[in-house]
């Protein structure tokens, strides 16, 4: 169990005691309760009122569910839901998916007498004489749950908590809502036939759903390109797949990244009359380091547009269309590659984020055939 408390390891002891029972249940396979329902992309913080419009809930908005603008319109990272606990909601809580139950100790909240009642004496004082305890409880009184109980002494440090962990509490609701998705998009109807197809041509594969199809599927001596879409009347998911067997990990930079996305944009997605996909450079563009599936790489989010060149200068004209996209770029020692996974949306009529989660989830299915060999090797030797 992961858990972000300052600096206090022994409050989270103490805390744990008291949920030892619903973690053992959650961990066994017979678990048969009901799953957590409602939104996938939204979050419900149970906190008093006067706290949710003070500073403790402004924190928690600005740093758990920040805007995202590397969107056409900036969205929430969640959206938000907000609830004060009584017995009437106490039953809707227990059912939801994302919770956060938050309160200040010298508070005498509904939420307050929740929390105190599940500390015991000694973490309860640690947290009034300064510590602040956040403590995840995946699967609490659901499966496929994620719950977090947050207390602080005060009002202030209760902000300060959100403050200074906020940012670790979105990452885990993000890793469980995109684990929830992955599980939902792949259950059925995937096309195993061309993932294996994938890994029999190129050396890699990704999940792909029943309604993909492959719009381009070439190679070179040195580089491979597949390119995947999935087109409805009005809405459009592109993915593709770039791989490089001459270029360096020490290559890899944000310019290059950049660069190499509009080269390959250019050559291969363009629109049936006139123009081709390119990185919109006037809106917010970022690259982030990261690890990728163990794997050095880095982060890219932006948003590109239909464009054409402008005669006679080196400028680019819009031609319309136009929506956010998510890459990651990285190098795989075993192949001696570097990929470049590419998800692009366009959902004129849709908020965005919840389509760029799904371009999100098929990069995070990314395997090399030595990722396949692996994985069926632990599932041979856990039988």
């Amino acid at each position: 169990m992961r858990s972000f408390i300052a600096r206090s390891h022994w409050v989270l002891a103490w805390m744990l005691v008291l949920i030892t029972g619903t973690l053992i249940l959650a961990g066994c396979e017979g678990d048969f309760r009901p799953r957590a329902v409602g939104p996938e992309g939204e979050i419900t913080v149970v906190m008093d009122s006067t706290h949710w419009t003070g500073e403790p809930g402004e924190t928690l908005r600005n740093n758990v569910t920040p805007w995202i603008e590397t969107l056409p319109v900036s969205e929430r990272y969640f959206d938000i839901r907000h609830i004060e606990l009584s017995e009437r909601t106490f039953e809707r809580i227990k059912d939801t998916k994302n919770v956060i139950i938050a309160s200040a100790l010298t508070d005498s909240t509904n939420e307050t007498t929740f929390l105190r009642r599940r500390l015991s004496d000694e973490a309860e004082q640690a947290i009034l004489d300064g510590q602040r305890a956040v403590v995840p409880n995946p699967n609490l009184w659901r499966r496929s749950q994620r719950i977090y109980y947050v207390a602080a002494a005060t009002p202030e440090n209760l902000a300060q908590t959100f403050r200074s962990q906020g940012s670790d509490i979105r990452g885990t609701f993000k890793e469980v809502t995109l684990q929830r998705m992955e599980q939902e998009m792949y259950e059925t109807e995937r096309q195993t036939g061309l993932e294996d197809t994938l890994m029999n041509r190129h050396n890699f594969a990704v999940n792909v759903r029943h309604d993909f199809q492959i719009a381009v599927d070439t190679t070179t001596a040195t580089e491979g390109f597949v390119w995947l879409r999935r087109v409805l009347s009005k809405t459009r998911r592109e993915f593709f797949v770039y791989y490089a067997e001459d270029v360096g990990p020490d290559q890899i930079t944000p310019e290059w990244i950049h660069a190499t996305r509009d080269s390959l944009t250019r050559q291969h997605l363009r629109g049936n009359v006139q123009g081709f996909v390119n990185i919109d450079y006037r809106r917010a563009l970022e690259t982030e380091q990261l690890s990728f599936r163990d794997r050095y790489g880095f982060e890219t989010r932006g948003l590109w547009f239909m464009a054409t060149p402008e005669k006679g200068t080196n400028q680019l004209r819009p031609v319309g269309g136009g929506g956010p996209f998510v890459n990651y770029t990285f190098y795989d020692r075993e192949t001696d590659r570097v990929y470049m996974l590419d998800g692009s949306v366009f959902a004129p009529e849709h908020d965005k984020l919840p389509f760029l989660r799904h371009m999100e989830v098929m990069a995070r299915t990314f395997r090399t055939a030595a990722d396949a060999r692996s994985s069926e090797n632990r599932q041979t030797a856990a039988k």
